[in-house]
């Protein structure tokens, strides 16, 4: 991995935005009744996705960093969980929610990607 200036350099925070923004965009489309349900989980969620690695970040620690990380993957999870509920609910096409679900993977992968790499930093030199 080469170096970077700030947090927003990083693949992993790039690509996270991206959804961010895209889970955004989807929730300003569901259904009223979700307003204080659904569409608040999505977004606390989201928010918490590019929060947290921004955050880990921030700590200039390997291990604290590694934990918010592995906040923004549990975060992730729910968001995946939520695209089901819409699948489920019948609320957007599958195949869209199929298309943000792979985007999701996508950025679990970055995220252990990410996690290997500051544990491999936090190593001692053998």
């Amino acid at each position: 991995m080469k170096n970077y200036g700030t947090f927003e350099d990083l693949e992993l925070y790039k690509t996270a935005r991206e959804f961010r923004k895209a889970i955004y965009l989807l929730i300003k489309q569901l259904p009223d009744e979700e307003k204080y349900n659904l569409v608040s989980q999505m977004r606390r969620a989201a928010t918490s996705l590019t929060n947290n690695n921004a955050e880990g970040n921030g700590r200039y620690h390997y291990q604290e960093s590694i934990q918010f990380c592995r906040q923004a993957r549990g975060s992730l999870a729910e968001l995946i969980d939520d695209l089901n509920i819409c699948i489920d609910e019948k609320y957007f096409p599958e195949n869209e929610m199929n298309d943000l679900k792979l985007k999701a993977h996508e950025i679990n992968k970055l995220l252990n990607g990410f996690v290997a790499y500051l544990k491999r930093c936090k190593a001692p030199d053998s």
